[in-house]
C-alpha cells in the first residue's frame, strides 16, 4: 500500500511540474533579449516602458512590445518578421545577434540615440528588405556585406554620422528601391557602373555629405526613378552631364551648394527645372539661371590668357608724348561730360517752370520754397498741395526702378518675401514671346503664378507701374487676381494667383456635354453674365504684353 502511495505522488510531482521545466524562450527570443541587453535602461523612461514586457521565461517574443511575428510553414511556432522600435530616444547599440532572425524582414529603429558601427552580421538576415536606422548617431563605414541580401529593397541610413566612400558591390542591390544616405560624411567619388543595374531605384538621396568630383554619366540611365535626384550640398565639380536629360520628366534636380560649372544642358527633362535646382554653382550658367554663358566665358578668356600686345606694352613702357596725349583726352572727355550734365539741369530747370533747387523760383512764381525744392530734385514739378503726395509716391518708384530692385505687394492682405520667393521650388508651366510662366509653392503652401517678362529699362519703369497699377484695379469673375510685381533694371515678373482645373481654351472649346448642362459660353447660360468685358479686356492687355494672366486657368465658370 505504501508502495502505490509513493508512485501515485510521483506522479502528480511530474504532471504539475514538469511543463513548467519544459517551457523555455525561443531561439528568436534570445536574439531579441541581446537587443534589450544592448540598451542603456536608464537613458530614458520609454527605455523601461518599451522593454517591460520583454521577459525571459516567455515562450515566444511574438507578443512584445514592438515585435511583430508570422507563421511560416515547417515550424510550428511563428517567427519574428518585424521589430519596429523608434522614436524612443534608446541610447546603446546594435547587437549582432539580431543577424540570425533569419526571418526578419523590416528592421525600424529610427529616430534613437543608438551609437557605434553597423555590424556586418546584421545582413546575415537574408529575408530583410526595408533598414530603417536614420536619425540615430551611427559611425563607421558602409558595410560591403550590405548587398548580400537578396531581397533588399529600401535602405535609409540619413542623418548619421556614416563615413568611407561609397562600396562598388552596391550594384548586387539589384532590387533596392530607395537608397538615401543624406546628411551623413560619406567622401569620395560617386562611383560609375553601379547605377545602369539599378533598374528598380525610385529615389536616390546623396545630399549633405562630403562627395567630390564629377556627377557620373550613367545616372542618366536610371529610367524608374521619379520625384529628385538630390546630390545638393556637396562638393562636385565639372559640367552637368547631358544625360540627365534622359530621366522621366516627372524627375526634379537639386544640385545646389556644389562647385558645378559650364553651361546647363537644355535636353530632355532639364526643360522641366527651375533655377533653384542649380542655385549655388558660380560657375554655372544658362536657362534657368540668370546668366549668361557668353559673358563668362569672355571674362575667363580676359583674364586667363592676355594678349602678346599687352606684354609688350608692359615691357617697354609707354613714351612720354603718349601720356600727354592720353591725358589731353582724358581733361576733354571730363569737361564735355560736364558740359552734358550743366546742359540737361538747366533744361530740366527750365522745364520745370523756373523750380530752383535753391528754393527759389522765378520772379514772380510760386513761393512755395520747400515744396519747389523737393520737386525739383525728384524731377517733378510741384503745382499744388493736393499733387504733394501722389507726385513724392511717383518719383520714389523711379528712384527704385533706377536702382535695385524691389518686390511691391499690391494685394496687402497677401504678403511675402522676395526672398522667399527666389528660394521656392518652381516649375516650368509654359513658354511664348511674352516670356516663361512658372508654378511656385511658397513657404506657406500657397501656389502661385509668376511670369517672367525679361528686361527692362529706365524709361519704360514708369509705362510699367502705371500699366501694373490699371491691371491690378481691375476686378472681375472670369480676371485672375494680380497679387504682387517686381522691377529691376534686368528682371520683370509678376505674380497671380494660381488656379488649375484646365484653362479658357478647352473651357469654350469643349464639344460634348451632358443633357443637364449648357456650354461654358453659351448665351443663354444666366452664369455667364459678363465673360464678355473680361476676354475683352483680357485681348488689350495682351497687345500690351502686361497681361499676367495668360496661358493661366480658370478653376470654373463664374
Amino acid at each position: 500500500m505504501k508502495t502505490h502511495l509513493l508512485v501515485f505522488f510521483f506522479l502528480c510531482f511530474c504532471f504539475f511540474n514538469f511543463p513548467k521545466l519544459s517551457v523555455s524562450l525561443s531561439p528568436d527570443g534570445l536574439s531579441l533579449l541581446s537587443l534589450k541587453s544592448a540598451i542603456d535602461a536608464s537613458s530614458s523612461s520609454a527605455a523601461a516602458s518599451v522593454f517591460s514586457d520583454w521577459n525571459d521565461n516567455d515562450p515566444t517574443p511574438c507578443h512584445w512590445s514592438g515585435i511583430s511575428c508570422m507563421n511560416i510553414s515547417g515550424f510550428p511556432d511563428p517567427r519574428v518578421v518585424g521589430v519596429a522600435i523608434s522614436g524612443k530616444n534608446l541610447r546603446g547599440y546594435i547587437p549582432s545577434e539580431l543577424g540570425s532572425l533569419v526571418y526578419l524582414r523590416r528592421l525600424n529603429l529610427h529616430n534613437n540615440n543608438l551609437y557605434g558601427s553597423i555590424p556586418d552580421q546584421l545582413f546575415n538576415a537574408t529575408s530583410l528588405h526595408s533598414i530603417f536606422l536614420y536619425g540615430n548617431n551611427l559611425s563607421g563605414s558602409l558595410p560591403p556585406s550590405i548587398c548580400n541580401i537578396p531581397r533588399i529593397q529600401n535602405l535609409d541610413l540619413s542623418n548619421n554620422s556614416l563615413s568611407g566612400s561609397l562600396p562598388d558591390n552596391l550594384k548586387n542591390c539589384r532590387q533596392l528601391q530607395r537608397l538615401i544616405l543624406a546628411k551623413n560624411k560619406f567622401s569620395g567619388e560617386i562611383p560609375t557602373g553601379i547605377w545602369p543595374v539599378m533598374e528598380n531605384l525610385i529615389q536616390l538621396d546623396l545630399s549633405a555629405n562630403e562627395f567630390k568630383g564629377s556627377i557620373p554619366n550613367d545616372l542618366g540611365e536610371l529610367q524608374s526613378l521619379s520625384g529628385t535626384l538630390n546630390l545638393s550640398f556637396n562638393h562636385l565639380s565639372g559640367r552637368v552631364p547631358k544625360s540627365l536629360g534622359n530621366l522621366p520628366v516627372t524627375v526634379s534636380f537639386d544640385l545646389r551648394n556644389n562647385n558645378l560649372s559650364g553651361e546647363i544642358p537644355q535636353t530632355g527633362s532639364f526643360s522641366n527645372q527651375g533655377p533653384t535646382a542649380f542655385l549655388n554653382n558660380p560657375l554655372l550658367c544658362g536657362f534657368p539661371l540668370q546668366k549668361s554663358c557668353k559673358a563668362s566665358t569672355g571674362n575667363q578668356q580676359d583674364t586667363q590668357s592676355p594678349s602678346p600686345e599687352s606684354d609688350k606694352t608692359r615691357k617697354k613702357g609707354l613714351s612720354p608724348g603718349l601720356i600727354v596725349l592720353i591725358s589731353a583726352a582724358d581733361a576733354a572727355g571730363v569737361a564735355f561730360i560736364g558740359l552734358v550734365i550743366v546742359y540737361v539741369y538747366w533744361k530740366k530747370k527750365d522745364s520745370n517752370g523756373g523750380c530752383s533747387c535753391t528754393g527759389k523760383g522765378k520772379f514772380g512764381g510760386n513761393e512755395k520754397g520747400k515744396l519747389c525744392s523737393c520737386a525739383c530734385i525728384n524731377g517733378f514739378r510741384n503745382d499744388d498741395e493736393s499733387e504733394e503726395e501722389e507726385e513724392t509716391t511717383t518719383t520714389t518708384t523711379a528712384e527704385r526702378g533706377r536702382g535695385e530692385g524691389e518686390l511691391v505687394a499690391i494685394d496687402k492682405g497677401f504678403t511675402f518675401e522676395l526672398d522667399e520667393l527666389l528660394r521656392a521650388s518652381a516649375y516650368v508651366l509654359g513658354k511664348s514671346g511674352l516670356g516663361i510662366v512658372y508654378k511656385v509653392v511658397l513657404g506657406n503652401g500657397i501656389p502661385v503664378a509668376v511670369r517672367r517678362l525679361g528686361e527692362g529699362g529706365e524709361q519704360r519703369y514708369k509705362e510699367f507701374v502705371t500699366e501694373v497699377q490699371s491691371i491690378s484695379k481691375v476686378k472681375h469673375p472670369n480676371v485672375v487676381k494680380l497679387r504682387a510685381y517686381y522691377w529691376a533694371p534686368d528682371e520683370k515678373l509678376l505674380i497671380s494667383d494660381f488656379i488649375s482645373n484646365g484653362n479658357l481654351a478647352e473651357c469654350s472649346s469643349r464639344e460634348k456635354w451632358s443633357a443637364n448642362k449648357q456650354p461654358f459660353l453659351d448665351n443663354k447660360n444666366p452664369n455667364c453674365k459678363g465673360n464678355g468685358p473680361g476676354l475683352g479686356l483680357s485681348t488689350r492687355m495682351q497687345s500690351e504684353k502686361i497681361c499676367p494672366w495668360r496661358r493661366q486657368t480658370l478653376e470654373h465658370p463664374p
